[in-house]
């Protein structure tokens, strides 16, 4: 997923309200009457892509949005309704549309008698509202984060008390002159901060009015600005580095002595057990000795108390689309090692140079080539190939820029496709991906993959016509027809036999089907159960957020028994044999946990499961120095207070990483993101 855009596309929000509304709204203080609306268009831009707009109409006692993107094959749009009182507070705030994954929004808020409530996917709630608090809306539309800044300034720019819970903050970073085709324009770029993990970026021109958002990979501009989109996005690519080189210079600790983790357990991921208690000692990045428990530090080394806990090896995440914050929460969750597979070629090589200078905390990433087809659903990341020319072309350049392997998406045209995986493995990568729309995971079979991703890109070709069309959402709403499927069938059958044949592995990213196929709003999703009360307060709701539109009983039953039959099927696999790789599509590190549960749901033990996350996944990658903890091989491993073998659920609550020479201890980090600690930090003693 795609972070960015999946935060802000699923943000709209409702509301109405029986006190009166203001006639000074903050976009226009001017404005006053009906006769005077103004009305403003943006464009969404998603990866230098305009991919949907945003329409602002202000007529002085109320501000009317009619939001919309599609990216990808799927898409959110809206049409809210703002009223706000003399203060610039929401008082009345309705929406009505639908998120990225085709969820219905249906979220209201009011301020009545001094009584604030709301209604949001997540759930229903009300307090009293004397002091004046800024409700953050669960899904508004991107615009709501001036509502957000302009409450803020305006009340002297301090932190504000929001509901739910929380405050909001807002923080000036840049004073900017733009250039738009009217001429220039000035502007500062303010960081909003307490409402998600990372902050949010705003353009506010001189009188602080709305001029846009901007990320990395995300910007709504005004049509005479979009011209200016590459370098606001840089500049947040480039603010947001220097946020994470911050705190990674604040938190990283990295000793110039030998340093002993004393008193711990090891898991072996060839006899699947732990050892009895034992003292790992480290110098520079490698595992050097083994050795019995020791009583007290020696005279020269830096001494880790670990407390009877457990040594893991640091996991893989096999289905990643990084960027800087996802590198490091990855990490901090004991995952060391991430398969990207798909993202901007400068933005990745950017990152992996950071991450080997040290200047930022990520894991060992290995590479994926995206190449996609050309349509009206193409998706915005990677290269698109226009002709098969162009698809060789791509290949032989990931080959050069040192990629492990090339990944085909759902727009490609599949006749290509054995000429495309036959160069790469002349070239000596690996092929692996989508399949691409309106062929079966047959057929890319037999043109040449080595691996297939995603569970429901196999399983849809058993159950859809050949002309159904899986480059939109149908992809995932298609799913429902698992409901009658025979896994006995000779359809299902014939791509399992070829997939032990070919030797085919397979990517089936459970976690995310689990969590759009069973999520149901005002609920807490399974996927994230174990720890969402350590999450801000917006995480929290969002985990109560279905990602499906579920129409009905019926329909709710559908996806239920759909997941279930996906489970079976990957069982299935998984007795024959067929190597199943562990990745979330989801950005990692918690997710990643719970795909391993998954795993264990499949026919694995827990220790299994633990093997596959990462001894396995080191040797499939050709990882010979990892996966393992053993005297030479890379100090690449994370300590837990439990016996993950025992109770997989253990590996959720961690004291300390090592990798990469470095050692880290997530409870220093997790409150730079509003995260709740979920250990204390290991006795540490360091020579004198």
């Amino acid at each position: 997923m795609r972070l960015i855009l999946l935060t802000v596309a699923m943000m709209a929000v409702t509301a109405c309200s029986g006190e009166a509304p203001s006639v000074n709204h903050p976009n226009n203080p001017n404005t006053a009457t009906q006769e005077n609306a103004t009305k403003a268009a943006y464009k969404v831009i998603f990866g230098g892509t305009e991919v949907g707009n945003l329409t602002i109409t202000n007529n002085g006692t109320m501000v009317s949005l009619d939001y919309g993107f599609s990216n990808n094959g799927r898409g959110a749009s809206s049409q809210e309704v703002l009223l706000l009182s003399e203060a610039g507070l929401p008082i009345n705030w309705t929406i009505t549309g639908k998120t990225t994954f085709g969820n219905e929004v249906n979220e209201r808020f009011e301020v009545v008698d001094g009584k604030a409530t709301w209604r949001s996917a997540a759930g229903e709630g009300e307090e009293k509202a004397d002091n004046a608090p800024l409700y953050i809306a669960q899904n508004p539309s991107p615009y709501a984060y001036y509502v957000y800044a302009k409450t803020v300034l305006d009340a002297g720019g301090a932190p504000y008390p929001a509901l739910p819970a929380g405050q909001v903050t807002v923080n000036p970073l840049r004073e900017l002159t733009l250039t738009s085709t009217e001429g220039t324009v000035s502007a500062t770029l303010y960081a909003i901060g307490g409402i998600d993990l990372n902050p949010t970026y705003i353009l506010l021109g001189s009188d602080e009015q709305f001029i846009g958002i901007v990320s990395p990979r995300f910007a709504i501009l005004p049509d005479s600005l979009t011209g200016e989109d590459e370098r606001l996005r840089a500049l947040t690519a480039t603010l947001n580095s220097e946020r994470y080189e911050n705190i990674a210079a604040n938190v990283t600790h990295q000793y110039d002595h030998p340093v002993r983790i004393n008193n711990v357990r090891i898991f072996d991921p060839l006899t699947l057990s732990l050892t009895a208690p034992q003292s790992v000692v480290v110098e520079n990045d490698t595992i050097t000795a083994i050795e019995p428990l020791q009583d007290q530090p020696g005279a020269n080394e830096v001494f880790i108390e670990g407390n009877g806990g457990t040594l893991v090896a640091g996991l893989y995440d096999m289905h990643g689309h990084m960027g800087d914050n996802q590198a490091l929460l990855n990490v901090m969750a004991g995952v060391t090692g991430v398969r990207d597979m798909g993202n901007e070629n400068d933005v990745l090589s950017a990152l992996i140079d950071k991450i080997d200078h040290g200047v930022l905390i990520g894991p060992k990433i290995t590479k994926s080539g995206f190449i996609e087809g050309v349509s009206d659903y193409s998706a915005a990341t990677g290269e698109l190939a226009p002709s098969k020319e162009d698809a060789l072309a791509l290949v032989r350049d990931y080959a050069d820029k040192g990629y492990w392997q090339i990944k085909i998406y759902n727009s490609m045209n599949g006749e290509w496709v054995p000429d495309i995986a036959q160069e790469a493995h002349r070239l000596g990568l690996r092929v692996a991906g989508h399949v691409p729309a309106f062929y079966r995971a047959d057929q890319m079979i037999e043109a040449g993959y080595d691996e297939l991703t995603h569970i429901n890109q196999i399983m849809l070709g058993w159950v859809l016509e050949p002309d159904e069309d899986t480059r939109t959402l149908f992809r995932i709403t298609g799913m429902k027809r698992f409901v009658d499927l025979d896994l006995n069938s000779e359809k299902a059958q014939h791509t399992l036999d070829l997939m032990v044949k070919h030797n085919i592995a397979h990517d089936p990213t459970a976690v995310i089907h689990e969590y759009a196929m069973t999520g149901r709003n005002g609920i807490t999703n399974n996927a994230v159960l174990d720890y969402i009360d350590h999450m801000p307060i917006s995480v929290q709701r969002s985990a109560k957020s279905a990602m499906l539109n579920v129409a009905d009983e019926k329909e709710d039953k559908a996806y239920r028994v759909a997941f279930d039959k996906i489970l079976a099927a990957l069982a299935l696999m998984h007795e024959r044999g067929i190597l199943l790789v562990p990745g979330t599509d989801m950005g990692g590190a918690f997710y990643l946990h719970r795909e391993l549960e998954l795993f264990a749901q499949i026919g694995m033990t827990a220790a299994e499961a633990l093997k596959r996350g990462s001894y396995d996944m080191a040797q499939y990658l050709g990882h010979e120095k990892r996966g393992a903890i053993k005297v030479g091989n890379a100090a690449d491993f994370f300590l837990i207070p439990g016996d993950p073998t025992q109770n997989l659920k253990a590996i959720k609550t961690i004291s300390m990483v090592a990798t990469q020479g470095k050692f880290y201890f997530p409870t220093e980090v997790y409150p730079e993101f509003g995260i709740q600690p979920f250990t204390g930090i290991p006795d540490i003693t360091e020579p004198r």
